[in-house]
């Protein structure tokens, strides 16, 4: 078990990692979008440029580092099986398969761009954006707190979150449409 802390160490790095490339992704959907919507010669610098830079985010950072923190979390609970009782692990494997699912589905926009396909806007890919804040939140809380129910509160404080972070979203687009440089 001398190598345990070491595999921990290596999971939750390519956990951030694999944040990383979740939170910077949406970012470049938004300007891929905008870029799209631009005259050209303009449209095409910007997409190529912003396709190339999606593409080694999203290969070269974000799926290996799903992997692997998927890899060392197995890892994890091989060596210490008696995580896989507790009520808030439960909880917290429910949020990984979330974060799948929102991977997966940010896999799905990612291909459509990279297709030059444009089926949502850019306020809707910097509401997809806090997807992944969302995830995060509820599982450090778990982690932390190692309670099943105190996670009720984690969600209280989610949902919390999520009418500030729409506030503010509601703040920016008034800025923007007053300053479209903003």
């Amino acid at each position: 078990m001398e190598y345990y802390n070491y595999i921990k160490s290596f999971h939750l790095i390519f956990v951030i990692t694999w944040f990383a490339g979740l939170f910077y992704i949406p970012r470049l959907f938004v300007y891929q979008i905008e870029a799209f919507h631009k005259p050209s010669p303009e449209k095409e610098i910007l997409g190529k440029q912003l396709k190339l830079m999606a593409k080694r985010l999203w290969f070269i950072i974000t799926w290996p580092s799903a992997i692997l923190a998927t890899i060392f979390a197995v890892w994890l609970l091989i060596l210490q099986p008696f995580w896989l009782k507790m009520p808030w692990m439960h909880v917290k494997l429910g949020f990984v398969v979330l974060l799948y699912i929102y991977h997966l589905k940010t896999h799905q926009y990612y291909k459509q761009l990279q297709n030059d396909v444009v089926k949502k806007s850019s306020s809707f890919m910097r509401i997809w954006n806090e997807g992944a804040t969302f995830i995060l939140f509820a599982v450090v809380f778990l982690v932390i707190l190692k309670s099943a129910i105190n996670w009720v509160w984690g969600i209280v404080g989610i949902f919390v979150l999520g009418i500030l972070i729409m506030l503010g979203f509601k703040v920016y687009k008034n800025i923007r449409e007053k300053n479209p440089d903003a």
